[in-house]
């Protein structure tokens, strides 16, 4: 490369502080799990965030959201719930079982189509879904979760393939060991049985913080990511390698 194409150490500083500078960006349940701290990360870096938190599951939700939403240049599919650990698959009731695709599956494939046409039209796009790794290894009496996070990362690696020729990049984040409020709380965190159980279990030893994470999904989102198609990635610290 010669001397006059090389960016300068100016341009790459700017590039690096507002790295989604003029992107509309949405974030589902944006005060839920990963959210709040997506939010925050992303308006930091430039991104027009749109944070929405209304119930997906309703007819018409996610739909709603993408028409209000209008220009969309990210999606952040941040779709969880409770993992209903500690039910053999014996006693898990069609309730459960339909909850968890619900809440985490179904909207996942209205909002993807909902916002796949306008990001084809404009060759440009990306869709960063927050995923699990329970999908990439079993777990004993955590059925319906896994099952649920494993259809995430088959729908995420089928439409991936599916849109990359058109410029759109959809990707899975396939997390476990993040801090947040509701899978780890602070009461859990203290205990010396799970301090033990972290050091067992996790090669790094520790739980990763939500910022951490947030910037995994930074990366997805931005342009540095481009040649990342339909990849389910592991972001847990070596619990579960690919």
């Amino acid at each position: 490369m010669s001397a006059t194409s090389e960016p300068s150490s100016e341009r790459i500083s700017e590039r690096s502080a507002a790295r989604l500078s003029g992107r509309r960006v949405v974030v589902t349940q944006a005060d839920d799990y990963m959210g709040p701290d997506t939010v925050e990360l992303f308006r930091a870096e430039g991104a027009e965030v749109i944070a929405d938190t209304r119930d997906l599951t309703r007819a018409g939700a996610c739909e709603a959201l993408i028409a209000e939403a209008g220009h969309v240049d990210v999606l952040i599919a941040n779709l969880a719930a409770p993992n209903y650990s500690g039910t053999p698959v014996t006693a898990l009731d069609d309730v459960v079982w339909a909850h968890v695709f619900d809440v985490m599956v179904h909207p996942l494939h209205r909002l993807t189509r909902a916002v796949l046409p306008q990001m084809i039209g404009r060759r440009r796009g990306k869709i960063v879904v927050y995923g699990s790794a329970v999908a990439l290894k079993g777990l004993k009496t955590l059925a319906a979760y896994s099952a649920a996070r494993a259809a995430q990362v088959g729908y995420v690696q089928a439409v991936g393939v599916e849109v990359a020729p058109h410029n759109v990049q959809v990707n899975l984040i396939a997390q476990n060991y993040v801090e947040n409020p509701v899978y780890y709380p602070a009461a859990l965190r203290e205990k010396p049985s799970f301090q033990q159980s972290l050091a067992r279990q996790v090669p790094l030893g520790r739980l990763a913080t939500a910022r951490e994470d947030a910037a995994f999904a930074l990366f997805l989102a931005g342009d540095e990511s481009d040649f990342f198609v339909g990849q389910a990635i592991p972001f847990s610290g070596g619990w579960v390698q690919r």
